[in-house]
């Protein structure tokens, strides 16, 4: 921060730590863990399913168990990070997620396996708000945090295609107990990284007493949100377990906003989702994520089961995604950012991404990788990595460092929930294009073969059908990020105003958060 900026806001600069981009390099690896991981299982599932004797019916739990203690304990993890300290929390997240990582390669049982998915999502919701907040408080330059979140959002955004490549490699090669152990070595050497380099600003904890009531209903709220969604896609939208999660999870969550309204030590402040710019940001994410979580999947099918490519294979296939997400995110976004508004990289952002998405309404069975799929990866990768950086960035910046935890855990909360919503919806619709077309198409197969073809095509409309939501969710995504979000480049000093004078250093757009 400037020292003019400083005294404007009645706040002591402070000079930058110096280990700060040697603290990126393991921050950076600890994000690319757990962006790995939501990928990677998914790979090695069907192996994995054989060995331990998993039944079709609890199969999806080794997904479910970590989605919802991941997406239920964001909240809570982002506060105790607030609370502990930052770094003490990261490397608490790490160990517990080596440790239970460790645990599900040597799973001998359903049970075991689902108990250490549970606890990788555990240590997760306290490792990745502490990872993005030690960025928002190290990072104070304009020019500086650019550059270090270009880098995180590249992660954050390609990881999960690495998560492919990489799980196809150990599936195939080695043993699906390797998607597992894979993590220890980047948990430990993230972890030691850490503990000697990372150097937190002082006075940036929030010593405020734990609203229990709060995080208990947060909790309960977000599991509830969750496992509605990811019942929705095996069960349906009106099975009355599905329509029970989310009639609970509206009252869990209107309750915990009506009590963080009323308490001394909220664990969420309001003030920090109902300033204009982190509200469109939080919303903006989270709908980006639902068009992101169901194409990966898509493709991943359509690739393997249509076109026949292996694992292996497979994950190469999204290299195109990642470079145009790493090039979007380090290249374009990182050098327009001081220069532009954020709003003018993340809606242009995402209407690529949904002109990428647009080409991808044309495959059939026998589209060309090479013509078709190719540039759909590319700009899809482009715009995301593109909108990524600004949004991660603008997130955390100019909010209170005692808040900063709860705030980066709000950007993992879009994307978790986002990716839940996503998958069930975007799968349903799927599903039920593709039922609707077998069903009109089947009578004319006669012979086996043609019976086939039948099936293959009513997989690849069903996927087209959904691909077609997905366009249209960007779209939004991209207007709502035009519209809400208002902030001035990094650098400027425009209120943006949330119209409270208690909230006016949050609203002043400074290129740091303050100290």
């Amino acid at each position: 921060m400037s020292e003019t900026a400083s005294k404007a806001l009645g706040t002591p600069a402070t000079s930058p730590d110096a280990g700060r981009w040697k603290a990126l390099v393991f921050i950076a690896l600890a994000q690319l863990m757990v962006v790995l991981d939501a990928t990677i299982v998914n790979i090695a599932l069907p192996s994995a399913q054989q060995d331990l004797g998993i039944s079709d019916g609890n199969r999806q739990w080794v997904v479910t168990a970590y989605a919802l203690a991941f997406g239920g304990l964001l909240l809570f993890g982002g506060r105790i990070a607030d609370l502990w300290g930052r770094k003490k929390a990261f490397v608490v997240g790490l160990a517990g997620f080596a440790a239970a990582s460790a645990l599900g390669g040597a799973a001998t049982n359903e049970a075991m396996m689902f108990g250490a998915r549970a606890l990788q999502g555990v240590f997760g919701a306290l490792l990745a708000p502490a990872a993005l907040s030690l960025l928002a408080v190290m990072f104070t330059d304009a020019k500086e945090r650019a550059k270090a979140f270009g880098i995180y959002g590249a992660i954050a955004g390609g990881g999960g295609a690495v998560g492919l490549i990489l799980g196809g490699f150990l599936t195939e090669y080695l043993d699906w107990r390797w998607t597992f152990f894979v993590n220890i070595p980047f948990a430990i050497v993230a972890a030691a990284g850490a503990y000697f380099v990372i150097r937190e600003p002082e006075g940036g904890r929030n010593r405020s007493s734990l609203d229990i009531p709060g995080v208990i209903l947060s909790t309960l709220g977000l599991v509830a949100l969750v496992y509605g969604f990811t019942r929705a896609e095996s069960d349906g939208w009106s099975d009355s377990v599905t329509v029970g999660m989310f009639v609970a999870s509206a009252v869990l969550l209107a309750s915990f906003v009506l009590v963080e309204s009323k308490v001394k030590a909220p664990l969420l402040p309001l003030r920090v989702i109902t300033e204009r710019n982190r509200g469109g940001i939080y919303l903006s994410l989270g709908l980006a994520i639902i068009a992101m979580f169901g194409l990966f999947l898509f493709l991943t099918y359509y690739l393997q089961i249509v076109k026949g490519y292996s694992p292996v294979k497979t994950g190469f296939a999204f290299l195109p995604m990642i470079a145009g997400m790493i090039t979007g995110s380090t290249q374009i976004g990182t050098r327009l950012m001081t220069r532009v508004a954020p709003r003018l990289l993340m809606g242009p952002g995402f209407l690529v991404a949904a002109l990428g998405m647009l080409l991808l309404t044309q495959l059939e069975i026998g589209s060309s990788y090479a013509a078709l799929l190719l540039p759909a990866m590319l700009l899809l990768g482009l715009g995301m990595g593109t909108a990524f950086m600004p949004a991660m960035s603008l997130a955390t910046q100019g909010v209170e460092p005692r808040d900063s935890g709860v705030a980066s855990a709000m950007v993992n909360t879009s994307q978790q929930v986002g990716g839940a919503i996503g998958t069930a919806l975007l799968n349903t619709i799927a599903a039920s294009a593709t039922t609707s077309y077998i069903a009109d198409h089947i009578v004319g197969a006669t012979s086996r073969s043609q019976q086939q073809l039948v099936q293959l095509e009513g997989m690849v409309r069903g996927y087209t059908s959904a691909i077609w939501f997905a366009v249209g969710i960007l779209v939004v995504a991209a207007a709502i990020a035009l519209t809400f979000v208002n902030a001035g480049r990094p650098g400027s000093t425009t209120v943006t105003g949330s119209g409270a004078d208690a909230d006016a250093a949050d609203d002043v757009q400074i290129p740091v958060v303050a100290h």
